[in-house]
């Protein structure tokens, strides 16, 4: 895949609002998450057990950088833990939701922390880095 490469004509400052903007966006998906988690009243304990299970993803790498950042993707779109957030309400089932939440919560504070999905060509290579 080509690397991505920001036009001449695109200031560099543009670049850092798109990267505040993700930043923020992540901070709001983090603390709504938080709240919904607090409003249905979820264990907290389960919370810190688990916040942090999708970085398991990164055992892909061993594998080398394209099943890594393969795997590590899953783990980390906002896609796969909407699923589990649409199951858990469609199903009404508690478990599904409450793991949505914390895993999409989990997504939320990487975006802030400007960790995003993984390019193939290197480990710290993200869609948020390459701006």
């Amino acid at each position: 895949m080509e690397p991505i490469h920001r036009s001449k004509s695109t200031p560099k400052w543009g670049d850092e609002l798109v990267k505040s903007f993700l930043r923020l966006e992540g901070l709001f998906v983090f603390i709504a998450c938080l709240y919904a988690y607090y409003r249905l009243d979820y264990g907290w304990l389960w919370f810190i057990v688990l916040f942090l299970f999708p970085d398991l993803s990164m055992i892909g790498y061993i594998k080398g950088n394209v099943a890594g950042a393969r795997v590590y993707n899953v783990f980390h779109t906002y896609l796969t833990s909407g699923v589990f957030i649409s199951l858990g309400v469609i199903l009404d089932q508690t478990i599904f939701l409450q793991i949505g939440l914390i895993w999409t919560a989990h997504i939320g504070i990487d975006r802030m922390a400007e960790y995003g999905l993984k390019y193939t060509s290197d480990f710290k290579a993200t869609h948020i880095n390459r701006m």
